[in-house]
């Protein structure tokens, strides 16, 4: 049964000793299934590469395992990459096959040998591959950048041809799932890598392997880790990508924030390049901005990249018109002052509005006009604007008649209680209730 559901020999015969105490040995269990399957002839050639020169990659589907995040079961793939020449392997168990796990996932596996080959043979699955051809494949973004970054070529099987990886397709991929995994129950994806880590070095790495005839751990260590390159300084961090149309207000939306770039490439289609900690525009292949990464909602906004008159709109916040009102004199001063410090309305646009009224009128003239503004007691762009329009700045400032402060009038008295007048029906009945 075990070997119909597609268990191999030797994990068969390891079940056989854990769990049932056979004592005998893996040749016998493996002529007794021969005898039972014979095994099917087929031509094929056999390529054999030198130390460091290439890895195979493959996913293969490895069934349903508990994620810890949900506690529910989910379809897993087993992740394998073989070196070619040691046949030494890395094995893990993953929820998707999505281009940053992809990636991720060779980023482990290079630390895992800490080096990186030359070549990395592969299928054309999407996380790789946008378009499979014979002579011209076209490479995700992101796994380009990452194979550059590793300095290792991307080395695309013929499309539907998966046996030109035959290293990971059966030395990989079948055998961790017929040996590492089969017949085995893991308490979440965790504890399956776990054992795959240690199956991969204390069992894998130390058989015999079938083709070499060798111990992949023991090539790895004499021919293969010297000869593979070293690993980068910093390990690669996956850059997602994004087309993006810059509006008009000179900003794109990646991940519900708002990135600047220059104004003049308003309704101009930009990629975006975005990782943990930056966001790059690209136009046409050139850099044309850079960000810090920011939360959603959040807006990162470069002044260069804006019109000058916006910049200068920007620019003339409540510190600026002060700023520039004691630049014009003092009157000017106390009147943005007491116009910025009005509540609860926001008074800056009106204050932005004053002082512009200085590039038409000039300083002198807005000076004495914030000063008749001020002696009336009206903080009001408006006012401002009508007096140096009908130049009532020029004429010299109203003189305020003094009021005489308001007393209040004294009422007058009665001669006599008003008791007089409306007698109190309860008073006699008060005076006959003696005080305690």
């Amino acid at each position: 049964a075990l070997q119909e559901d597609g268990v191999e020999g030797q994990a068969i015969w390891q079940l056989l000793v854990d769990e049932h105490d056979f004592v005998g040995s893996y040749s016998s269990v493996k002529r007794f299934l021969r005898r039972l399957a014979p095994p099917e002839a087929r031509a094929m050639l056999r390529l054999e590469v030198d130390p460091g020169e290439e890895a195979q990659v493959d996913f293969g589907y490895g069934g349903q395992l508990i994620d810890p995040e949900t506690d529910q079961l989910r379809r897993a793939w087993v992740f394998v990459m073989t070196l070619s020449c040691s046949r030494h392997q890395y094995a893990e168990l993953v929820f998707d096959q999505t281009i940053a796990t992809w990636v991720r996932l060779h980023r482990v596996a290079f630390e895992f040998f800490a080096g990186v080959p030359r070549r990395v043979v592969l299928d054309n699955l999407k996380a790789a591959i946008v378009h499979a051809a014979l002579y011209d494949p076209e490479v995700q973004r992101s796994y380009r950048q990452c194979a550059e970054h590793y300095g290792f070529l991307i080395a695309p099987c013929r499309p539907r041809t998966p046996r030109h990886k035959g290293k990971v397709e059966q030395g990989g991929v079948h055998y961790v799932k017929r040996n590492a995994l089969a017949g085995r129950t893991f308490r979440d994806v965790h504890d399956a890598n776990r054992h795959l880590r240690r199956w991969c070095l204390e069992i894998a790495g130390r058989r015999v392997h079938g083709t070499t005839k060798r111990i992949p751990l023991e090539v790895f260590e004499e021919l293969e880790r010297a000869a593979l390159q070293p690993l980068p300084p910093t390990p690669w961090e996956l850059t997602e990508w994004k087309r993006a149309k810059l509006h008009p207000d000179c900003h794109v939306i990646f991940g519900g924030a708002y990135y600047s770039g220059p104004h003049r490439l308003i309704g101009e289609r930009l990629w975006v390049g975005a990782t943990a900690w930056k966001v790059e525009l690209f136009h046409e292949h050139m850099l044309v901005a850079t960000h810090r990464r920011a939360r959603p909602g959040q807006r990162r906004t470069l002044p260069d990249h804006l019109p000058p008159d916006k910049v200068q709109f920007l620019m003339q916040t409540p510190t600026w018109c002060r700023e520039r009102a004691a630049e014009v004199g003092p009157a000017c001063g106390e009147f943005i002052e007491t116009l910025l410090g009005d509540r609860p309305l926001d008074r800056l646009r009106s204050a932005q509005g004053v002082l512009r009224l200085a590039q038409r009128f000039g300083a002198p003239r807005l000076e004495a006009a914030c000063a008749r503004a001020t002696v009336v007691g009206e903080y009001r762009y408006h006012t401002i604007k009508t007096i140096l329009t009908k130049s009532l700045d020029q004429q010299p400032l109203p003189t305020l008649i003094p009021v005489a402060p308001v007393v209040p009038a004294i009422m007058p008295c009665y001669a006599r209680p008003w008791t007089t007048f409306f007698p109190d029906p309860g008073a006699e009945d008060r005076r006959s209730v003696p005080w305690n």
